[in-house]
């Protein structure tokens, strides 16, 4: 590390929280107009956005046209801006605007219902929508513990931690320790919220199905449930463009509870598929989901050609 990098760092930090804060007190309207203008201007300049979000397309949604999944690719981008404009209002946005922009709440009875039964409640929260205010209403409505790993810029981080600990929400580390926190809050009947669809090391998962392809998977959840007996469902905040969000919490695929790893990992991935069903261009098909594979992790010598990119 050079002598400028650390004061680059912390000038690009500074320059990014500053952004946040400008936009915390705009409108959600404001915001998803400024989305849709750069929505498509992600798409035409931005070569590895689209090209990874068409291809993920593609390979979920094999019967659509190339028009079809081009219309659904910029919907996609547009609201994956809509998300990281928002960050600042589900950060820093005053608490009674941001709670009262959750329009609507589906299935909260799954939730309480597994409290009043002494059972903790563990929250698979795909990239949808927005998932910061999903973990802002958690965090003021339930117990709420969730893993978190610290952004790549540094001095961002107590910005981030703060903003996502404001409302009671308490954050763990992505190593055992931060296993350990789940698993006590967990038994205290507590709700925790794990990522479903972020692919984890090798050697932290299996291979499942994803739209019928397969996906490298982790494998935290059936150590969690075979542990505490806790429930699962899937949480995710859609967003009701310009207005707010609907939050919605749906029964996870029955496969989840099994012992058996790749049993439980493919009731994860059909869990997450069923809130994608909700919106599919309010997923962030950006990310590289399929990036690992079986070829791969056998030691095929050509396993490259098997990749989609």
């Amino acid at each position: 590390m050079t002598e400028g990098e650390p004061r680059s760092s912390a000038f690009q930090a500074h320059a990014i929280a500053l952004l946040w804060r400008s936009l915390a007190g705009r409108r959600l309207s404001t915001l998803w107009r400024l989305a849709r203008l750069i929505g498509p201007l992600v798409e035409r300049l931005s070569r590895r956005e689209r090209q990874i979000t068409r291809a993920n397309l593609v390979e979920v949604y094999p019967s659509s046209s190339p028009s079809e999944c081009s219309q659904l690719a910029r919907q996609s981008l547009t609201h994956s801006a809509a998300t990281m404009l928002e960050l600042g209002f589900a950060w820093m946005g005053e608490p009674e605007r941001v709670e009262a922009s959750v329009l609507e709440v589906h299935g909260r009875e799954l939730l309480d219902e597994a409290r009043a039964e002494g059972r903790g409640i563990i929250v698979l929260a795909p990239h949808f929508g927005n998932w910061e205010v999903l973990n802002f209403w958690l965090s003021g409505h339930f117990p709420f513990t969730a893993m978190y790993e610290p952004p790549k810029l540094a001095p961002l981080d107590p910005i981030i931690r703060q903003g996502r600990e404001r409302r009671g929400g308490i954050l763990v580390p992505t190593n055992p320790r931060g296993v350990a926190a789940l698993l006590k809050a967990l038994k205290r009947s507590e709700a925790v919220g794990i990522l479903p669809d972020q692919e984890p090391d090798w050697g932290s998962g299996v291979f499942s199905p994803f739209f019928g392809r397969l996906a490298y998977t982790a494998t935290l959840l059936p150590k969690l449930v075979a542990r505490t007996q806790a429930r699962v469902v899937t949480g995710v905040a859609l967003r009701l463009p310009g207005r707010g969000f609907a939050i919605h919490f749906l029964a996870a695929d029955a496969r989840v509870y099994e012992p058996d790893e790749t049993t439980s990992a493919s009731g994860v991935n059909a869990s997450v598929e069923s809130a994608i069903a909700l919106d599919p261009a309010q997923y962030q098909w950006e990310y590289k989901r399929y990036r690992k594979t079986p070829e791969e992790a056998e030691g095929h010598p050509d396993f490259k050609r098997f990749r989609i990119y």
